[in-house]
């Protein structure tokens, strides 16, 4: 690693080869994950019925009428809802990494901010991930919605029904299926176009110069800034929130933003890492790298504020209607929530805290990698802490249906990002800051 790069990229193209050998071992991942999904699924309708109907009973029967799960009223659970709600899991937790380097690219032009032009092509690389999780987030909720959202069973919002539920049919405004699909599919479009617009402008960019795409792309970041601040909570609201139908929280929308956004910047630093180590972009030096530490440092504490106010305020407060949230994954269906919540906070918190707090940390490869990995995995156990409890309760656990369907999407996301980067110059060659960003120095 260079600290200062004599080499000017300015006039100079740098194009990602996804080999073949790059190809294949990528395919093998999502072939070996797909094994182990199907292996997970066979061993998963062999399981013991009668055990997982008597252990959802003693659930449903655990206070679960207050926060509303989907598991809620369900003494006939299904072996298959965990496969369901583990495709929710990923879709959910990988659209989030996707969208934020759509967001990372926009406010890096709103504060026309100049060291990240070195840098943006990996971020920009991640939205086209969208239309894979959008497909498979809008095939799930159309087919199997009412596996994972407690609101959408039959009669809970209809007078007189045996299931009827107060508190649901005084939702139902917001929460019905088709309103719910229609923003679903807004979201998806609205970031996708945006993406779009803004990677033309960024190509063309590169093709003609001048200040004029650069001026149009600070104005669609702007745009995108904007839907990002509404959508962002709105789908928190929606993916996840309501799955605990009865508990809400007025933080739940930042602390699943910041969830997200930890995770893209982790994503975003691990690739631009590893694509060093093939020896591309060798004019990303220390300072940039410090630059992309201290995010990662100081949204890793975000993160973590978020996380403990809305904890200390429930626990303060001790109503029965809000404390059931942490009741069950702390004392309730299942010991793994207990043990992922305490991971949940290892990783998110004390080891990126402990890890980046040097200056040295934070420009070191090795120290950044591990930071990285602590914060993408100890995200997908926060997000799986959000999901799971509410629609498998008791059932829930850690086996070959969990590793193998993180797999799978973690190889497919590899892989359209890979293929994204081979479309565009890494080098954002005529982008006006580019100058500045090659003598960045902090």
């Amino acid at each position: 690693m260079a600290g200062h790069s004599h080499f000017s990229p300015s006039n100079v193209e740098e194009h990602f080869e996804f080999t073949a050998e790059g190809r294949k071992r990528v395919i093998y991942a999502f072939l070996a994950g797909l094994v182990a999904l199907v292996v997970g699924i066979y061993l998963l309708s062999r399981g013991d019925h009668e055990a997982a109907h008597a252990v959802a009973e003693h659930g449903a029967e655990h206070g679960e009428h207050l926060s509303g799960g989907a598991v809620a009223h369900h003494g006939d659970y299904d072996w298959t809802n965990r496969i369901w709600a583990n495709l929710w899991l990923n879709g959910v937790f990988f659209t989030g990494i996707s969208v934020i380097g759509m967001f990372f690219v926009s406010i890096q032009y709103l504060a026309k901010a100049g060291w990240s032009s070195v840098v943006k092509r990996v971020a920009e690389a991640f939205p086209p991930f969208l239309i894979v999780t959008g497909t498979v987030l809008i095939l799930v909720f159309l087919f199997k919605g009412d596996v994972i959202f407690h609101w959408m069973h039959h009669g809970v919002t209809e007078k007189g029904s045996e299931n009827y539920d107060k508190i649901i049919a005084g939702k139902s405004g917001y929460l019905n299926k088709w309103f719910f699909l229609g923003r679903m599919v807004t979201f998806f479009a609205l970031w996708l176009v945006l993406w779009n617009w803004m990677r033309k402008k960024s190509l063309d960019e590169d093709l003609n110069g001048g200040n004029e795409n650069f001026f149009s792309m600070v104005k669609i970041a702007t745009g995108f800034i904007v839907v990002m601040g509404i959508s962002s909570s709105m789908s928190a609201w929606d993916w996840v929130m309501s799955i605990d139908t009865h508990w809400f929280s007025t933080m739940f929308g930042w602390y699943m933003f910041s969830s997200w956004h930890v995770t893209g910047l982790a994503t975003i630093t691990l690739t631009v890492l590893l694509l060093k180590d093939k020896g591309y972009m060798q004019y990303v030096n220390f300072n940039h790298l410090h630059d992309l530490g201290k995010f990662m440092f100081a949204f890793s504490i975000f993160w973590t504020y978020v996380w403990f106010e809305q904890f200390l305020l429930i626990y303060y407060a001790n109503f029965p209607e809000e404390t059931i949230y942490f009741l069950e994954r702390w004392e309730g269906h299942n010991k793994i929530y207990k043990a992922t919540e305490i991971l949940n906070v290892f990783c998110n918190f004390f080891f990126p805290f402990l890890i980046l707090m040097t200056r040295d940390a934070k420009r070191t490869a090795i120290f950044l990698k591990i930071a990285c990995s602590f914060i993408i995995v100890g995200h997908y156990l926060d997000f799986y802490q959000m999901i799971m409890p509410g629609t498998v309760g008791p059932n829930g656990g850690f086996g070959l249906v969990e590793f193998g369907m993180v797999t799978v999407f973690a190889s497919a996301f590899i892989y359209v990002v890979s293929m994204q980067l081979t479309k565009a110059s890494l080098v954002a060659k005529n982008h006006p800051f580019l100058e500045e960003a090659l003598h960045h120095d902090i």
